[in-house]
């Protein structure tokens, strides 16, 4: 098994003082290198972060998921010795198994970009049928803008190499930051695959996560980014 000191997991975090700590400990038990991005939280989070043993990056306002995933890959940039970012959750769905075995399959395929996704043979445990139903209708969303072909577009465990890292340069600041990641892919022709895993949905995730109205608004920011990003 790789010693995975070439890795650094980027952890954006907002308010997940109950879980990040854990989520932070079980991944430093496989992966050196990570670091937490504070995007502006008003509980304890940061202390949790430190206490956990993670380098922590704090934005001094909210500014949203998009930008602190940004932020966390510029740091790992930092790394001369880096090789693959992991982006994972602060929020406990997502398991570090999953995680290590995605760079595993990273290093043997050589692909740039390794997606986890829920609906390729994985469990989603715990997920609700409109929550499901609301998944499958981004994932066709995104193949017919994006051109990227998954069966989970918004699976937020993914790994990448360095020379994508390097190129990606979010600028959606928002939860569209995955949305952007695909056509940024696209762009840049980064070779990829998808990659089974589980996706605990808990109470306290699900009380966290994006209400479905908010579909709307991020479609609507897709949009307009990628019209925006076509006149750079």
């Amino acid at each position: 098994m790789h010693s995975n000191t070439d890795v650094w997991v980027v952890v954006p975090t907002y308010n997940e003082e109950p879980v990040v700590g854990e989520v932070i400990g079980g991944l430093l038990e496989h992966f050196p290198n990570v670091v937490a991005v504070d995007d502006g939280s008003v509980d304890r989070s940061a202390e949790e972060i430190r206490r956990a043993g993670a380098r922590l990056v704090q934005h001094p306002i909210n500014m949203g998921a998009g930008a602190a995933m940004q932020t966390g890959i510029d740091f790992a940039l930092l790394d001369p010795k880096m090789r693959y970012v992991v982006t994972f959750d602060a929020d406990g769905q997502h398991r570090v198994e999953d995680a290590v075995q995605m760079v595993e399959r990273a290093r043997e395929s050589g692909v740039e970009v390794v997606i986890g996704s829920r609906f390729l043979g994985a469990d989603a445990v715990g997920m609700s049928f409109g929550k499901r139903a609301l998944l499958k209708t981004a994932t066709v969303f995104e193949r017919l803008t994006s051109g990227i072909q998954l069966t989970d577009a918004h699976q937020g465990l993914r790994v990448f190499d360095r020379s994508f890292a390097s190129v990606l340069e979010m600028r959606t600041a928002d939860m569209a930051w995955a949305s952007e990641f695909l056509q940024r892919m696209f762009e840049v022709k980064a070779t990829y695959e998808e990659y089974p895993v589980t996706v605990a949905y808990t109470d306290y995730s699900r009380a966290k996560g994006q209400r479905s109205v908010n579909s709307i608004n991020i479609g609507v920011d897709v949009l307009v980014n990628r019209i925006l990003r076509g006149h750079r």
